[in-house]
């Protein structure tokens, strides 16, 4: 069983959110600059919405990686060995 999750899944939905919005917006922003920013605002720390961020890209496409639906069929097949 999985541990409980601290954030709730919409704080987690629109901190992502800000943050794609905020590099959209301002184009010479980074990842890093962006994540402390809208951290600092929403009360998450940036490492956390940074992993999240990550995994949101990789998940829309954008960046190439393990999607969260790979991971959870992965992990569902290794649990049945």
């Amino acid at each position: 069983m999985p541990a409980p999750r601290k954030y709730p899944q919409e704080l987690r939905d629109r901190s992502i959110r800000l943050v794609l919005e905020a590099l959209r917006e301002d184009q010479a922003l980074s990842v890093n600059q962006a994540v402390i920013r809208i951290g600092q605002r929403v009360g998450v720390n940036p490492d956390t919405l940074r992993g999240w961020v990550k995994q949101s890209r990789i998940d829309a496409g954008d960046v190439p990686g393990t999607t969260t639906g790979d991971a959870a069929s992965q992990s569902v097949g290794a649990g049945g060995a």
